[in-house]
């Protein structure tokens, strides 16, 4: 296929667009700019994340020029979409050390090299608005009503309401566009499903400014079988930051998908050929595992690297299919003798995190959830003793596929 638009059809990767007839021709007519936006309200890109930045990396496999666009004006406001609540405000420096985090990622997916793609912040135009002359100028062309109607403000309205703060939102990410067309030709803008509305917005806002005609795509979300979305853990986001998600637990996140949604993160989430996500995804029974194992591997290493992928595929295997490989590779926690024995095993694996509260620690207890060193853990007051060390260490297995393991340093 020579036209990016009928890769990412068959992928699975668009959900609506401006002008269908008009964007397949032009992507297939010339190499254009396009942007997508990101919010920077984490110090990291996390799996929901991904999937645009796969969108942009496909993209710009056919020539076409990605602008990465860093929300740090946008994010002194917070995007109402998808919110029943208001975000929470967050510092410039937050900001800041948010979007430096977020940069650095984003290098692994886009080549930003010889001016191949762009990276931009908001902050650089929105920051230094007057107010007054942006309302005369922006305001004049937004629709009150129309704004009222659009689906990212609905939930807000009926759940306490919007505050005006927000209500600017869709302003600034219309005016973005407007900004991007002016000094980098920028015709199109990718994104989200749910920020159909916001798109729409400078789309529309470049017509009746500049007269000029940009378009949107949005792509689908990433939800499993049932509808909601992938990527939440017991930790919280699925993270792509090392730090926060270490690259063995981000490989069983996928190794462990139900059968039933396998199908869309293999064409979604890596560059496999469509035939073998085919094949892959239409494995019956116990031959699914092939397909899990294939994915977990794919996603590990365009996110982590090729060596953090082996780590994690063998120490999953060294867990999972006696494949006696260097457990070395299990997430692990180094103490001192002082902090672990002597300790109530819930209350250590609450202090660090491995469990949320004592509560969810006794209802795994009761469950016949938890095991040390393979041994079931019957009384949920269990102190932690020499004698329950293997070679100065300790593996926690909580369920049947989670573990961790302590080591005395």
């Amino acid at each position: 296929m020579s036209n990016v638009f009928d890769i990412l059809n068959e992928r699975g990767f668009i959900k609506q667009m401006t002008h269908e007839a008009e964007i397949r021709e032009l992507l297939a007519r010339e190499k254009i700019t396009f942007y997508i936006g990101f919010d920077p309200t984490a110090d990291s890109l996390h799996v929901g994340h991904f999937i645009a930045m796969m969108f942009m990396a496909h993209m710009q496999q056919y020539g076409h020029r990605p602008i990465a666009l860093i929300g740090g004006g946008t994010a002194q406001i917070g995007d109402p979409s998808g919110r029943t609540d208001m975000r929470q405000m967050m510092t410039d420096e937050t900001i800041n050390k948010n979007v430096a985090s977020i940069k650095k990622q984003m290098e692994k997916f886009i080549d930003f090299s010889n001016d191949k793609a762009i990276l931009v912040n908001n902050a650089d135009w929105l920051r230094g608005l007057n107010y007054i002359d942006f309302i005369r100028d922006i305001g004049a062309h937004f629709s009150v009503n129309r704004m009222l109607s659009a689906e990212c403000f609905k939930s807000r309205m009926e759940n306490g309401g919007l505050s005006f703060l927000e209500f600017n939102y869709m302003l600034m990410q219309g005016y973005d566009f407007l900004v991007l067309n002016r000094k980098y030709n920028c015709v199109m803008e990718l994104g989200g499903d749910d920020q159909w509305s916001n798109m729409i917005a400078g789309v529309d806002l470049l017509r009746k400014k500049d007269r000029k005609q940009g378009y949107a795509m949005t792509c689908t979300l990433l939800t499993n079988s049932e509808g909601n979305k992938m990527g939440k853990t017991a930790k919280g986001a699925l993270w792509l930051d090392s730090q926060k998600t270490s690259p063995y637990e981000f490989y069983q996140y996928w190794r462990n998908l139900p059968d039933a949604d396998v199908a869309k993160p293999l064409a979604l989430l890596t560059f496999l050929p469509m035939e073998e996500v085919r094949r892959l995804s239409n494995l019956q029974g116990a031959e699914i595992n092939e397909a899990k194992k294939v994915l977990a591997y794919e996603v590990t290493k365009i996110v982590h690297g090729l060596e953090e992928a082996e780590k994690a595929k063998q120490a999953s295997e060294a867990l999972f299919e006696n494949g006696g490989v260097d457990l070395s590779n299990v997430p692990t926690i180094e103490l001192s003798e002082e902090e672990l024995i002597g300790k109530a095993i819930v209350d250590l694996m609450v202090e660090l995190k491995l469990l949320k509260s004592k509560s969810e620690g006794r209802r795994l207890v009761e469950q016949n959830g938890l095991s040390l060193n393979d041994k079931k853990v019957a009384d949920f007051n269990l102190i932690i003793t020499k004698e329950l060390l293997n070679d100065n260490a300790l593996m926690i297995k909580q369920g049947k596929k989670k573990y961790n393991r302590l080591v005395v340093k």
